[in-house]
């Protein structure tokens, strides 16, 4: 499977994948992130019930905190 994250084109090797397996594989799992597929800005809860389909559009971003 083909998605388009951030900008740049990455393959893995499953073909079923919810959001949440995506986060595991990139090492973000317990980190504060925000994830938008398609253009549509997916809950945290909902990352183990959104499956990906090839040729997915994400945008992920980190919270960042300060004063």
């Amino acid at each position: 499977m083909n998605l388009k994250i951030n900008g740049n084109i990455k393959s893995f090797d499953d073909t079923l994948m919810t959001i949440e397996g995506l986060v595991i594989q990139l090492n973000l799992l317990g980190k504060r992130i925000a994830i938008e597929k398609n253009g549509m800005i997916i809950s945290k809860s909902e990352f183990q019930n959104i499956l990906l389909q090839d040729g997915d559009q994400l945008e992920i971003v980190g919270a960042v905190g300060g004063g």
